[in-house]
């Protein structure tokens, strides 16, 4: 079982860490665009006017992709000990009581998920837009949901590794 938990973050990792990915280098690509298209027209002095349009919009999506997938991506690597209330303690309920905080990772994960998937269906509903690209919203924010939901999972399982097998994140070092 423990094992079968330890393949499953895992491989949700790689996934979260690819769309991590995807979504910095589209925004990186986008930036570079940006301030590219802008230098052209300023040293042509208006003569080359491309533009990016709403590159702001896309980037503010794409960092919003990326920081939810990397949360997700690095949920168990991500704790800080606060080592003056668990200095004395032994390992095995260090590793215990950072699956309860993970359990908490849990919880803000699955708010999201839930707070993200109920605005993708009204905005769907409503059909909304985004202001300058004119995209659907409702995918946007079922994407946003679903990693949400990665980080909900990725947690679940750490904080069962931490509570009920007493394993914490010196065993995941070799991922």
């Amino acid at each position: 079982m423990k094992s079968t938990l330890y393949r499953a973050s895992h491989w949700l990792a790689l996934i979260c860490r690819l769309v991590a990915g995807i979504a910095l280098i589209g925004l990186l690509a986008v930036t570079i665009a940006d301030v590219s298209t802008r230098y052209l027209s300023r040293i042509t002095e208006g003569a080359i006017a491309l533009r990016v349009s709403g590159s702001v919009e896309l980037v503010s999506y794409l960092m919003l992709f990326a920081l939810l997938a990397a949360m997700a991506a690095n949920v168990e690597k991500s704790q800080v000990v606060v080592e003056a209330f668990s200095h004395g303690l032994p390992q095995a309920i260090k590793n215990r009581l950072q699956g309860l905080f993970f359990l908490g990772f849990m919880a803000l994960g699955l708010i999201l998920f839930v707070g993200l998937l109920d605005s993708a269906a009204a905005a769907s509903r409503h059909g909304e837009i985004t202001q300058d690209l004119r995209l659907p919203l409702g995918p946007i924010y079922q994407l946003a949901a679903v990693l949400s939901l990665l980080l909900g999972i990725r947690s679940f399982i750490h904080a069962l590794l931490g509570v009920i097998y007493a394993v914490g994140e010196e065993a995941t070092h070799g991922e």
